[in-house]
């Protein structure tokens, strides 16, 4: 398979989203220790725990935060912190930014890309297209690229 050396790989990708949870955690560590007096939340640190499902208001809007980080930052600037330490940034295929809707269908659907478990199917559709796209690149008609 032929591929265009300015679409972006895996690893670039994956050290990207590595810095972008290490921006996470310096923040997300700091309120979890104001918030619950703990720095990592276990079981019984959780307001709900029922078996193996447990939920807690404070990991709802972590989980909202870091969505909306994505959505936002990839949406309207083109590239998380993250991407841009890497020297990587998000495009229409046709060029530009991607725009607030394209960085929503990307990242909502990154529920799929990580199927089964681990971005399996996500780092699979990269390997095997040309253009380095996962499901959700494809169908949002965005890819990620080196930035130039």
């Amino acid at each position: 398979m032929n591929t265009d050396s300015r679409f972006a790989g895996p690893w670039p990708r994956f050290l990207a989203l590595l810095a972008d949870l290490a921006l996470f955690c310096s923040v997300f560590f700091p309120v979890t220790r104001l918030v619950k007096g703990v720095w990592l939340m276990s079981p019984r640190d959780h307001n709900w725990v029922n078996g193996w499902f447990i939920f807690d208001p404070l990991c709802l809007i972590f989980l909202v935060v870091m969505t909306l980080y994505m959505i936002l930052l990839e949406g309207w600037l083109g590239a998380t912190v993250g991407k841009r330490l890497v020297g990587l940034r998000v495009v229409r295929t046709e060029g530009g930014r991607p725009g607030l809707w394209k960085g929503v269908v990307r990242n909502i659907l990154r529920a799929v890309d990580s199927l089964p478990t681990l971005n399996i199917l996500g780092v699979m559709l990269i390997l095997r297209s040309a253009e380095r796209a996962r499901f959700g690149d494809r169908v949002a008609g965005t890819r990620v690229v080196w930035a130039t």
